[in-house]
């Protein structure tokens, strides 16, 4: 499911060239998965998914163009790794979300951008500029 909005003038919002950008918002929470989705929306984004697992991930892949993405680390007990493989083969940036420490992800994935839960809406946005600018 993709989700578009109209891009609304508020201090969050990313820069114009970055409106419209598809966001793959993968996260096993509903609540966080909403609360991210209405951020990116709000901002102008449009969020594909969210999806809560790698199989739902990859029919949205399958479907749809996307130009990065958000990666909960763990999705009830399935790790995302493959995943951020397909993406970093396919050239698309990602960002992981996690609670777990750099040294906990496998070292491939060390240096991969990411944002520590509980994420803050400026943060992610931010975090998305440097992905996509």
């Amino acid at each position: 499911m993709v989700h578009q909005a109209q891009a609304q003038e508020q201090k969050t919002d990313p820069r114009p060239p970055l409106r419209g950008k598809r966001v793959l918002v993968v996260e096993d929470s509903v609540l966080v998965a909403m609360d991210i989705a209405e951020t990116l929306i709000d901002a102008g984004f449009s969020v594909v998914g969210p999806a809560a697992n790698i199989a739902a991930c990859q029919g949205l892949l399958g479907e749809h163009e996307v130009d990065c993405a958000v990666l909960d680390v763990n999705l009830n007990g399935e790790m995302v790794y493959p995943l951020a493989e397909q993406l970093e083969d396919r050239k698309i940036p990602f960002t992981f979300l996690t609670g777990y420490d750099e040294a906990v992800l496998p070292p491939k994935f060390r240096s991969t951008p990411r944002l520590v839960k509980p994420i803050k809406q400026n943060a992610l946005l931010k975090q998305l500029e440097r992905l996509l600018g």
